[in-house]
C-alpha cells in the first residue's frame, strides 16, 4: 500500500468515480494497480484512509497520489460494505464520484500505479472488487442530479456549441434528445449565453460558441431547478 499499515485504517477504503466528457463520449478515469490483490488490473482510483485524515481530505489526497488530479469537487456517494468485497480481509469503502473535463487536466500514474487513462463507458474492461457497481450507482446519481442542478456543465470546456452540450446530456442520460425541445428548454433557464464567436475547427458550418452565465449558473447551482428532457 502507498502508506505503511499502522499509519492507516485497514478496514476503511475510498475510491473515486472521476467523470469526463471527451469527443460526445462519456468516460471515466481508471488506474492499473500495481500492487496485489489484483496487480495489473484497471480500476477505480482508490486507496486506504490515514489515521490522521478526515474522509474528505483522505478523497483528495488518494485521487492526487494515483492520478495527479488535484483541486476539484468530490461528492459523497454511499458506503459499499460487501463481506467480500475485498480478498484479504474486511473492507469497507466511502465512493465518491466527481466531473471534470479531461482537457483541463494532465494525468500521472502516482503511488500503487502503473498507468492512468480514460475510458469510455460504454467501453470498460471487466473492473475487481465491486467497482463496476459503484459506478452504476454513481451514474445513477449524476443522471438524477443532471435534471434539477446544472452539474453537467462542469464536464465541458469553457466555450462550447450547443450541440455539444446536447451531446453531454445526451451522453449522461444514455439516450438521444430532441434538438428543439432541448434548446427551447436550455434557453428557459436562463443558464448560457451566446458569444459573438464562432468554433474554428468545424468541417461544416461553423456553429456559435456558447459559455455558462457564472451568476445564474452558481443561483440555480445552489437552489436547483427542474429540467425534464
Amino acid at each position: 500500500m502507498s502508506h505503511k499499515l499502522k499509519d492507516v485504517i485497514r478496514n476503511v477504503s475510498i475510491d473515486c468515480v472521476i467523470f469526463g466528457f471527451e469527443k460526445s463520449s462519456l468516460e471515466i478515469l481508471l488506474i492499473k494497480r500495481a500492487r496485489k490483490p489484483y496487480q495489473g488490473k484497471w480500476a477505480l482510483p482508490g486507496g486506504f484512509i490515514k489515521k490522521t485524515e478526515l474522509v474528505e481530505a483522505a478523497a483528495s489526497r488518494i485521487l492526487f497520489e494515483t492520478t495527479g488530479i488535484n483541486n476539484i469537487y468530490l461528492e459523497e456517494i454511499a458506503v459499499f460494505d460487501g463481506i467480500d468485497r475485498f480478498p484479504n480481509w474486511r473492507v469497507f469503502t466511502i465512493g465518491h464520484f466527481a466531473l471534470v473535463s479531461p482537457e483541463n487536466y494532465s494525468l500521472s500514474a502516482g503511488v500503487d500505479t502503473t498507468e492512468v487513462k480514460w475510458v469510455k463507458i460504454d467501453e470498460l474492461p471487466k473492473l475487481p472488487f465491486d467497482h463496476q457497481k459503484i459506478i452504476d450507482i454513481a451514474l445513477s446519481k449524476l443522471r438524477t442530479r443532471v435534471r434539477y442542478k446544472p452539474i453537467g456543465f462542469e464536464l465541458l470546456p469553457e466555450k462550447f456549441t450547443l450541440p455539444q452540450l446536447q451531446k453531454l446530456y445526451e451522453a449522461i442520460l444514455g439516450k438521444n434528445l430532441d434538438k428543439r425541445n432541448f434548446r427551447k428548454k436550455i434557453n428557459k433557464v436562463d443558464l448560457i449565453r451566446k458569444l459573438k464567436e464562432k468554433e474554428t475547427n468545424s468541417k461544416t458550418r461553423a456553429a456559435y460558441l456558447y459559455k455558462f452565465d457564472k451568476h445564474n449558473y452558481n443561483k440555480l447551482k445552489e437552489k436547483g431547478f427542474i429540467f425534464e428532457l
